[in-house]
């Protein structure tokens, strides 16, 4: 959660009806994300209220897939549901992962059938995981995100990766295991504002491609053996045409005055030299932030994990 003061009391109706109709113990830790305002306090006043619902606070912001790993470092279940605290994951559809569970998968996970919100957030959402399944050697559903359900195995292996620009969904898909996607729609926010903005979407677009995937530098390498292959051509048909003196539909050497071609040269060979570099530049900085070993997290508080589960 991150600044969901206006669903949190609805999440918990919801949330704990369905848990215990489930007829099993169960633990619900909701991960605090630095919120500001009234979640801190409303969330203490909820693990007040009912033990088995537990919170670990992170000292600031440090984004959604980050907070994802906490509350799975943080689980201690057999198995572990993941879900995002603005209930357009809903808590009724945990029976059936359940279910699907107890016939075997470790993996159950959701497929978003339909989903609320503007066409254009659809329409980029939707061509992001067909690129995504066009790039990644890893097959990774289409339509799935990170709500889910796995076994403790699952759980135990993930926790196991070290890399910090984590793309859960793409690391669940990576450990295989016998997984299932069960669909279902998708609703909109019970409150507030979405706290995804598009610069959130398109980093965690940009870190699931690039950490599933090298073919965007092989892309760019064959983009520059073509380039180089159609501006040596260009060269050797300037140089032939200037010193020959043949006419090309009706112009002469004398007529190409070689400004527009100059021109468009640079400015596409400029182009592509930069998106390569900037490509590469991405690929280092991923490097370069693993190599520092600072910890994934910081924990400014745990509140009710001295309770037993019942």
């Amino acid at each position: 959660m991150y600044n969901e003061a206006e669903v949190l009391r609805e999440f918990q109706q919801r949330l704990l009806g369905v848990a215990n109709e489930c007829c099993v113990p169960w633990e619900v830790i909701v991960v605090d994300d630095g919120s500001s305002g009234k979640t801190p306090a409303l969330l203490r006043a909820l693990q007040e209220s009912d033990p088995r619902l537990k919170t670990v606070t992170l000292s600031r912001n440090f984004g959604h897939q980050v907070a994802v790993t906490a509350g799975l470092d943080a689980a201690s279940g057999d198995v572990v549901a993941v879900m995002d605290g603005d209930l357009q994951d809903p808590p009724e559809m945990l029976p059936l992962f359940l279910a699907r569970w107890r016939e075997g998968y470790d993996v159950v996970y959701g497929v978003r059938a339909t989903r609320k919100g503007s066409v254009l957030k659809k329409g980029c959402y939707s061509v992001f995981y067909r690129f995504l399944q066009l790039l990644a050697d890893t097959q990774i559903p289409l339509d799935s995100g990170d709500f889910c359900l796995m076994d403790r195995r699952v759980v135990d292996a993930l926790q196991r990766f070290p890399e910090r620009r984590r793309f859960v969904r793409g690391l669940r898909a990576w450990v295989g295991f016998r997984q299932i996607g069960i669909p279902y729609d998708r609703p909109e926010r019970a409150g507030g504002k979405p706290k995804y903005t598009w610069w959130k979407l398109w980093r965690l677009a940009s870190d699931g491609a690039l950490s599933f995937s090298f073919k965007p530098l092989t892309w760019i390498s064959v983009t520059g053996v073509l380039t180089s292959a159609f501006s040596f051509a260009g060269l050797l048909f300037f140089i032939v045409h200037r010193v020959v003196g043949f006419e090309v539909y009706g112009y002469s050497p004398a007529d190409v005055p070689g400004f527009t071609s100059i021109i468009f040269s640079l400015l596409y060979f400029g182009g592509i030299q930069l998106l390569a570099l900037g490509l590469i530049g991405r690929y280092i900085a991923q490097i370069a932030e693993e190599v520092k070993g600072r910890p994934l997290y910081i924990e400014k508080e745990r509140r009710g994990f001295e309770v037993e589960r019942r």
